[in-house]
C-alpha cells in the first residue's frame, strides 16, 4: 500500500497557517490591523497571495474583514473557545457513532491508511505533518457517516478551530496520546460499536480542564519565551 501523504499545500494556504500561528500564539492580538502590503514584506511574497489567505482567515472567523478599513484580529474569549470546542466534540461524536454502523469496506481501508500515515509522522516527532495527516484522519471519519449535511457542518467548524487543534499537538506528550486515542477510536468504528465510537471521539475532540489550561499556556509559552531565551537572544 503507498504511504498516504498529505495534499500540496498552496503559497496562500502556508501563508494563512503562519499568519493564523501569529494570531494564536498573540503576535498579532485582537484589534491588529493586517496590512497586505506590510506582510506581504514580512513574507517575502506579493500582495495576491497575502490577499487569499486573509480571506481564507476570513471564512474560518480568524480575521475580520471590512470595507475601506482592511482586516484586522477579531477578539476570541477563551469561554468562546472552550464552547466551539464543545460543539465540536458533539458534532464528532455524531460522526463517530454514525460511521461504526454504515462504513464500507473501502472506507474502512482509508480510515486504516490515515491512522498509519498518522503514526509514522508521530515516529517522526512532526507535530505539523502529524496535524495535516490528522485532517485526513477525521475527514475519513466524517465521510463514513453517510451524512452529508453532518460532514458539511463537522468539515466547517474544523477548519475554523484548525489553528487550536494543530498548536495543541505541541502539549508535551499530546502528539502520542492523540495516537493512542485514534487507535482506541478506529477499534470502535471498524468493531461496529457506535456508542464507544462516539463517547472516544468525544473524549479526543473535548479540551477542557487540565487540557486547555495546558494549551493556554503553550500559547503563552510561544509568544513569551523564558527568560533564559530571552537572555540567549540578547547575546
Amino acid at each position: 500500500m503507498q504511504a498516504l501523504t498529505p495534499p500540496p499545500v498552496r503559497l496562500s494556504e502556508q501563508l494563512g497557517e503562519s499568519i493564523e500561528e501569529r494570531i494564536v500564539t498573540g503576535v498579532y492580538p485582537p484589534g491588529t490591523r493586517l496590512d497586505e502590503q506590510e506582510l506581504a514584506e514580512s513574507f517575502g511574497v506579493s500582495r495576491t497571495p497575502i490577499r487569499e489567505a486573509l480571506i481564507q482567515l476570513a471564512s474560518i472567523g480568524l480575521v475580520e474583514i471590512r470595507p475601506r478599513r482592511g482586516a484586522t484580529v477579531p477578539e476570541m474569549a477563551p469561554d468562546r473557545l472552550c464552547e466551539m470546542f464543545e460543539v465540536m466534540a458533539e458534532l464528532e461524536a455524531m460522526c463517530g457513532r454514525l460511521a461504526a454502523r454504515r462504513i464500507l469496506p473501502a472506507e474502512q481501508a482509508r480510515l486504516l491508511e490515515a491512522h498509519q500515515a498518522c503514526e509514522a509522522a508521530r515516529q517522526a516527532g512532526d507535530p505539523d505533518l502529524y496535524y495535516q495527516l490528522n485532517e485526513v484522519f477525521h475527514r475519513a471519519i466524517y465521510d463514513a457517516s453517510h451524512n452529508g449535511f453532518l460532514a458539511e457542518q463537522a468539515t466547517a467548524l474544523h477548519r475554523r478551530l484548525r489553528p487550536f487543534r494543530r498548536l495543541q499537538l505541541r502539549v508535551r506528550n499530546r502528539m502520542n496520546t492523540s495516537f493512542s486515542e485514534h487507535a482506541a477510536i478506529v477499534e470502535a468504528i471498524l468493531g461496529g460499536d457506535s456508542e464507544k465510537a462516539g463517547s472516544v471521539l468525544r473524549a479526543h475532540v473535548i479540551v477542557q480542564g487540565e487540557r486547555f489550561t495546558d494549551l493556554v499556556a503553550t500559547l503563552r509559552q510561544m509568544h513569551n519565551p523564558p527568560e533564559a531565551e530571552l537572555a540567549q537572544a540578547g547575546t
